[in-house]
């Protein structure tokens, strides 16, 4: 089933999520269905909370070389930590939650990343490069923010004033 998702300036987006404590079949179908909605709207990446689910879940689907997403390359990531990190990188990203607006942003280059699968089985990732950066944005969402928040000052009202233009078009 594919799920709503909430796009800014929606305040659900600014809940900080809570830990995930029951790894049972409601768990399991609700990733399930995050995994349709991620894939139907095009994205390598999304947060429970963008799904108005205020829970500390993510899911990341990293393209191959040829931009094929193949579900054996879903990462469930549960109740996500990140315990290492080292580099810098500039990426433009982009979020379901704030559609058509690309910027870029600074992140770690590398991570290190502890969290449970969709059982509660506890897991290990080294990450760099797209994933790496991928799951920093996610885990942003958790805690209840969006990559724009990382814009300069002048950045961020050069965003505001062509996002309200942009939804005053769509009217």
């Amino acid at each position: 089933m594919t799920l709503t998702i909430i796009t800014y300036p929606d305040k659900q987006l600014k809940n900080i999520s809570k830990e995930v404590t029951a790894f049972d079949n409601t768990l399991h179908r609700f990733l399930d269905d995050m995994y349709d909605t991620m894939i139907t709207c095009n994205g390598i990446g999304l947060a429970a909370i963008q799904v108005a689910n205020p829970i500390r879940a993510l899911l990341l689907c990293i393209p191959d070389e040829e931009g094929n997403q193949h579900r054996d390359n879903l990462l469930e990531i549960i109740n996500p930590v990140i315990v290492n990190t080292d580099g810098s990188v500039l990426y433009q990203e982009g979020c379901l939650s704030v559609p058509g607006f690309y910027e870029d942003v600074e992140r770690y280059e590398t991570l290190t990343l502890r969290y449970q699968n969709r059982y509660g089985e506890r897991c290990t990732l080294e990450a760099k490069e797209l994933l790496s950066i991928a799951i920093q944005h996610e885990i942003d969402h958790l805690e209840g923010k969006l990559f724009i928040e990382k814009l300069s000052y002048s950045r961020r009202k050069k965003f505001e004033k062509e996002y309200k233009k942009a939804l005053k078009e769509k009217k």
